[in-house]
């Protein structure tokens, strides 16, 4: 049977979703940091080997082993400091990183130093053990006291609240980090201010003003799908933000819903959005047998409704893509018939021109529809009318049953309307006269 200590551990694990070793290595850290403050001298490494199993632990003095000249060398250097600091004499060292402060030339590489708590000089490892040698590690193990356990309790527990909080907190933030780019399924919690709170299972991602939906409802409890943008580390632990506006939710969309998208067999080469409003999807394929637009729209528009209904109702425009700029121009400012496009390719732009009737078509309402097709194209989009060419009516022509040309005078309407007049007259004389 498992002991108490190790049904706490595996129980902590399961709660906050962190890995054993860590709370092992949490609790070793803290043993040791209450063994160091209460029974431990100034240069002692002291390091703990905790047992979960039984619950046991052991304390070690843990050093490396160095050359004995090094050893010496401290020894002297110590000895004097402290005469130097008798006598009121500043130490040399601080003189020199003064001097490097001030003239901000770089200190020399300097020599391994000894460290008393870190090393142990080799003439010394020997005495603990006999077949030491150079950069050995020696582990001595300390006594722990028989009043330990209840002063360890004490000390140790703020510790290891702490490092649990830190070890939640990475997990945490590799955890999502590893999603940044992905699609997550999100409930939504509450609102403070104008920014939302998600929740997304083990941690609360905020959804800020600037990646809402305009006119989109965030009800609290409400499930929806969400765009991972960004993760960070603070202070307080991960912060995860999270888009509804992004374009790039829709190629994941439609990764999800179109198996052609998701298996590469049709191709997303482009997003133009407008979150909450419209949008432009640019798509090919190198399979001449499939129709990559009729792909995303599926039939009568079962998949590319799916993502409609997700995004609020939001209208989605696929064309396809061309490697050819003016076709691409022309399909982008679909569904408006394009008259002629003429390219400069040294700025990137196209004069673009369409007869009157399409003109506001081509515009869109605002100019929507050929900013978005900018957007999906890279392309400067300048939009012309053109203008329609009337016959003068002095100078139309008729041809008669002969074939002989007849032209229309310039009053041609007017005399029509007066034989009309004329005809309607008799008629109604003879009507009169019956």
């Amino acid at each position: 049977m498992a002991s108490p200590i190790y049904q706490a551990i595996k129980q902590i694990c399961d709660e906050k979703n962190i890995q054993p070793e860590s709370v092992i290595e949490t609790i070793e850290a803290a043993l040791a940091a209450a063994y160091r403050k209460d029974f431990g001298t100034k240069n002692q490494n002291v390091k703990v080997e905790f047992n979960p199993e039984t619950g046991d632990f052991r304390v070690f003095d843990i050093k490396t082993v160095v050359a004995d000249e090094l050893a010496a060398k401290y020894e002297e250097e110590r000895k004097e400091r402290e005469k130097r600091a008798k006598e009121g004499i500043p130490e040399e060292r601080k003189e020199r990183e003064e001097r490097t402060e001030k003239e901000g030339v770089p200190a020399e590489d300097e020599e391994p130093k000894f460290n008393p708590k870190l090393n142990i000089g080799l003439a010394e490892a020997k005495t603990i053990k006999k077949d030491a040698v150079l950069d050995e590690v020696i582990k001595t193990e300390l006594e722990v006291p028989g009043s330990f356990g209840r002063m360890a309790a004490q000390t140790a527990k703020q510790v290891i609240i702490q490092k649990l909080r830190e070890a939640e907190r990475d997990t945490m933030y590799n955890e999502f980090k590893g999603k940044e780019g992905e699609i997550l399924q999100g409930i939504i919690q509450r609102w403070e201010g104008k920014l939302v709170l998600v929740d997304l299972g083990h941690v609360t991602a905020l959804l800020p003003v600037e990646e809402q939906i305009e006119r989109e409802k965030y009800n609290p409890g409400s499930r929806m799908k969400f765009f991972l943008k960004e993760v960070t580390m603070t202070t307080k632990g991960p912060q995860v933000i999270v888009s509804r506006a992004h374009p790039e939710i829709l190629r994941k969309l439609f990764t999800f819903e179109i198996p052609e998208v998701a298996n590469e067999i049709v191709k997303i080469k482009a997003i133009a959005r407008e979150a909450g409003s419209r949008s432009k999807i640019a798509v090919s394929t190198d399979d001449p047998n499939i129709d990559p637009i009729g792909s995303c729209i599926g039939q009568r528009g079962t998949r590319i409704q799916t993502i409609i209904n997700e995004l609020g109702g939001e209208k989605i425009d696929i064309i396809e893509w061309s490697d050819d700029i003016k076709k691409l121009i022309m399909n982008a400012l679909s569904p408006a018939k394009i008259s002629s496009i003429e390219t400069k390719d040294e700025d990137k732009s196209a004069v673009v021109q369409v007869k009157a009737d399409q003109l506001s078509l081509a515009i869109g309402r605002g100019g929507q529809n050929v900013r978005l097709a900018a957007k999906l194209t890279g392309w400067k989009i300048n939009i012309q009318g053109e203008e329609e060419e009337e016959m003068p009516s002095e100078i139309k022509e008729e041809k008669n049953e002969e074939g002989e040309k007849i032209t229309a005078p310039e009053n041609a309407e007017e005399e029509n309307k007066k034989g009309k007049l004329g005809k309607a007259d008799e008629a109604s004389e003879k009507g009169g006269k019956e």
